[in-house]
């Protein structure tokens, strides 16, 4: 497969990314248990045992402590930070004396954000931030100066979004002095619009579709990674109960396990195989915490569907033929 976008920026980083949102224990104010560092002493080990050397984070996640875990993890491991990339988000706000949850990219949030994140991680920088959700107050020439100053200090190297259409990134892009690098935003097998929106152009089911038309093709222009979230659709077509679900998704299922099959390969590596093989090159973020899990990922880098293999999937996981 040909480099992302991102190993532009980032030389020698991986297809595939680890997401950290369920490490740390649960979303509370329980301290970190040594239950919780062995788990992800084990996701560490399994991802870069398959290749995996890109780990994504936000600062809630688990309320910080996927963040403190990890960080605990490079204390024991000195030589680990260089060998890897980390990537955390920042910009969503819980409820507090001051308002409800909200989002929040002022420079004074972003700043003091950062610095939290580096402190919880236990590193001095991060390869990638990215503003998680779009903040509608937002004044991109704040965040330009809260990106000048996160650069000029070596806290941050590179800056990018999370859940953003073009003309947000556009706008944000046009008072930038450094290129945004990703967009993270969620697509999958399960999730279609992305996909539906081209297809339906000029077809009166498109009204339904809630994606913005041409989101995907000005990030190819400009070289913005797309990443995405939701990547193993919470193990829809790779092992979980199907009770219940439509016959579109039960088909599904059943035809990635015969590819699986067919390329002696696992079900997980089917799934993200079918997001890489689009020309926009998806970076997919894998949410799992299991060990296994992440090997059996790891796999999709082995394999390219044919066309006619991907587009059996698309069409499947629509439930319905193609117009």
């Amino acid at each position: 497969m040909t480099d992302h976008p991102l190993h532009k920026h980032l030389p020698g980083i991986s297809r595939i990314s680890l997401g950290c949102m369920s490490f740390g224990g649960g979303w509370d104010n329980t301290p970190l248990a040594a239950e919780d560092l062995r788990l992800l002493r084990e996701a560490v080990d399994a991802a870069l045992e398959g290749g995996i050397n890109f780990f994504d984070h936000a600062d809630i996640y688990t309320f910080g402590k996927a963040e403190q875990a990890f960080g605990k993890v490079l204390a024991e491991r000195p030589n680990l930070r260089e060998e890897i990339f980390i990537q955390s988000k920042c910009g969503i706000r819980f409820e507090d004396a001051n308002g409800p949850k909200r989002y929040d990219f002022s420079k004074e949030w972003l700043l003091g954000s950062v610095d939290n994140i580096l402190t919880r991680l236990n590193t001095d920088y991060l390869d990638v931030l990215l503003l998680h959700r779009p903040d509608p107050l937002m004044e991109v020439e704040e965040i330009a100066d809260a990106f000048c100053q996160l650069k000029s200090a070596g806290k941050v190297r590179f800056f990018g979004a999370s859940n953003m259409h073009l003309h947000q990134l556009a706008h944000l892009q046009s008072v930038l002095s450094m290129p945004l690098v990703a967009n993270q935003i969620e697509i999958s097998l399960q999730r279609l619009a992305w996909l539906d929106e081209g297809v339906l152009v000029g077809n009166s089911s498109s009204r339904a579709i809630n994606f913005t038309p041409g989101t995907l093709q000005y990030c190819t222009r400009q070289h913005i990674q797309i990443q995405s979230w939701g990547s193993l659709c919470q193990g829809l077509f790779s092992g979980r109960d199907l009770t219940g679900q439509s016959e579109a998704i039960i088909a599904t299922a059943n035809r990635v396990a015969e590819l699986a099959e067919t390329y002696t390969t696992s079900r997980e590596a089917i799934v993200l195989a079918w997001l890489m093989r689009h020309p926009i090159k998806v970076q997919p973020i894998i949410g799992t915490s299991s060990p296994t899990r992440i090997t059996a990922c790891s796999k999709a880098t082995e394999i390219t569907l044919t066309r006619g293999e991907w587009y059996e999937l698309y069409q499947l996981a629509r439930g319905e033929s193609l117009p």
